[in-house]
């Protein structure tokens, strides 16, 4: 299977998944800082324990894309990143 091919930069999706959807945004604010984000509410589990969030920014390249992934997995609020 091929990767597809992305021309940057360019808009991109992030599915952050956790249990708190507060400390989860405050979480993404302070790691994202000045850098403009769009961040909506995607999902809630039928059990109401778990929410996604839509976190949509313009990454500049590959690097970029990749680093935000890993600085996300570094949320302790956020336990999934599609």
């Amino acid at each position: 299977m091929r990767k597809p091919e992305i021309e940057y930069p360019c808009p991109w999706t992030y599915k952050v998944i956790g249990a708190d959807p507060l400390r989860m945004s405050l979480a993404i604010e302070d790691l994202l800082q000045e850098r403009p984000f769009e961040l909506s509410e995607s999902n809630r589990s039928e059990t109401g324990k778990y929410v996604s969030l839509n976190l949509v920014l313009t990454v500049a390249d590959e690097s970029d894309r990749q680093q935000i992934y890993r600085d996300l997995q570094q949320v302790a609020a956020i336990k999934i990143i599609l």
